[in-house]
């Protein structure tokens, strides 16, 4: 098997060609977790929705929606029709099976990703939605460092008066520490490339989508222009009414998340960035503060036949590890 590491941990696991998967191994220096008593780990089961989860699939729909589905396909995206011996990943339907495919991406490893990317970023931000639509579309695993709002000094009681809204004293949390030791800066979108040390790091949404596209694609067997929804004034345009429409989830810091929770060992999540059931699992994770590689799974990924090998169920998605 494929072992990425990524701030010193390593990602083992299951043996597949080329690129391998991000089971975390334990390590001693890292904090500890214990889960509830009796906790168990709930059995996998068909796609449904609770009635408490329509609100959040709807808005999630919404977004989806207003993005023109950016994100939810791989460039070169193809799909093929299988009447028998489907391969891993293939969508059952009746008799046959549709099996996805990208006609222009090569396999991860053969693009020299070895690690993932790191990104720090802000949920609600439409400039880093673009830019981890675009790591979906590319098929890029990516080690996001979230750098949600934290409330540091809440106003006295006292200081609300005649029904006026308090002060509240609120600064970048999570990783934006990190972020500022490093540059200087507190901006997001901030992308490192482990696997190309000389590109240094790299701020603006533009020019790291220019860098990714440039890096793990060749433009000469695609139109550029076909990328219009992910660029420019539009992107920005409707990534922003997608945040409103989740209701700016995943902005601020959970005030009862742990203090060393950017000490944790990533969370490895399978699911892509317009999922509507990926979105609420990928905020929530993001309101904690923790870090997770995002391992991409849209339409066409390599990622999805992987996922299938780990659980030797049909694919579905979100899924931690």
């Amino acid at each position: 098997a494929l072992i990425f590491s990524v701030e010193g941990l390593t990602f083992p696991k299951f043996d597949v060609p080329d690129f391998g998967s991000f089971s975390l191994s334990s390590n001693p220096s890292k904090p500890t977790v214990t889960p509830p008593p009796g906790f168990r780990p709930p059995p996998r089961a068909p796609l449904s929705a609770k009635s408490s989860q329509i609100p959040s699939l709807l808005t999630g729909s919404i977004a989806l929606g207003v993005r023109l589905g950016s994100g939810a396909f791989v460039l070169g995206w193809k799909s093929d029709v299988v009447t028998e011996d489907a391969p891993s990943g293939a969508t059952p339907i009746g008799p046959f099976a549709l099996s996805d495919s990208s006609t222009v991406l090569p396999t991860a490893f053969a693009r020299g990703i070895r690690q993932p990317l790191v990104l720090y970023e802000y949920e609600p931000s439409p400039y880093c939605k673009k830019v981890r639509e675009v790591c979906c579309l590319l098929d890029i695993p990516v080690l996001m460092k979230p750098c949600p709002i934290k409330v540091v000094e809440a106003p006295p009681p006292s200081s609300t008066r005649g029904g006026a809204t308090p002060y509240v004293k609120k600064e970048r949390g999570g990783f934006s520490d990190e972020l500022f030791e490093k540059t200087g800066r507190r901006t997001v979108p901030y992308l490192e490339d482990p696997n190309n040390p000389s590109m240094g790091g790299m701020f603006e949404s533009e020019d790291i989508i220019d860098y990714l596209l440039d890096t793990y694609s060749d433009r000469n067997l695609y139109d550029g222009k076909a990328l219009w929804p992910m660029r420019g004034g539009f992107a920005d345009f409707t990534s922003t009414i997608a945040t409103i429409a989740r209701f700016l989830a995943g902005a601020n810091l959970d005030p009862d998340a742990r203090e060393d929770n950017q000490a944790m060992q990533p969370i490895s999540i399978y699911g892509y960035e317009c999922s509507p059931f990926v979105k609420p699992v990928r905020e929530r994770l993001v309101e904690l503060g923790l870090p997770h590689v995002v391992i991409p799974c849209s339409r066409g990924s390599e990622n999805r036949a992987k996922l299938q090998e780990l659980t030797g169920e049909q694919f579905q998605v979100p899924q931690i590890d």
